[in-house]
């Protein structure tokens, strides 16, 4: 833990349909974060639809983190790509930042996709941010080679590629599960 970090009071859990609507907000908030940092393609207002977090939640593959008072201050959102758990998007409220939240919350897909039968969680990040792929390299990621990705991942990247995220700033990332042991 950061000399600065503080604990928070937090639990993860499966969103609710009423918790949708803030989720945007959130991850506006943790857009704040990547301002200044030369990453093109990164808009400060731009938010997961509420449509997109809607059909999440319907498959159930939605979680939120809750602060002590039951408000959502960071979520995972999780899609099936490649026959694979795929991050497709983790925000925490910068307020409750370097504090566990966004660990709980990736601790909480990868036993997700543990439970499931998943052999590997995926997920895309911009290569050099400190809280993005050197995080997840921290926790049992690594990246892929080009070649190494499945068809759905590699269309993945193109989405983002024609989204204005620059290539060569973004890495695609897994973490095999095969053999590791649930915790406990």
């Amino acid at each position: 833990m950061c000399e600065n970090a503080r604990p928070v009071d937090h639990r993860i859990e499966r969103a609710r349909a009423d918790d949708i609507a803030k989720l945007p907000a959130l991850e506006i908030a943790a857009n704040a974060l990547f301002a200044g940092r030369g990453l093109a393609g990164v808009a400060p207002d731009d938010a997961t639809s509420l449509a997109e977090l809607t059909r999440a939640h319907a498959a159930g593959l939605l979680w939120v983190a809750r602060a002590g008072d039951g408000e959502p201050i960071g979520f995972a959102l999780v899609e099936i790509v490649d026959g694979q758990a795929h991050l497709e998007e983790i925000d925490v409220h910068p307020a409750h930042g370097r504090r566990g939240v966004g660990r709980a919350l990736l601790d909480a897909v990868v036993g997700w996709a543990r439970g499931t039968g998943r052999r590997a969680v995926t997920l895309t990040t911009f290569r050099d941010v400190p809280w993005n792929a050197p995080f997840y390299e921290g926790v049992g990621f690594g990246v892929l080679a080009p070649h190494e990705l499945g068809p759905g991942l590699a269309e993945v990247v193109r989405e983002e590629t024609a989204r204005g995220l620059d290539p060569a700033q973004r890495v695609a990332m897994r973490r095999d599960l095969a053999g590791e042991r649930s915790p406990g």
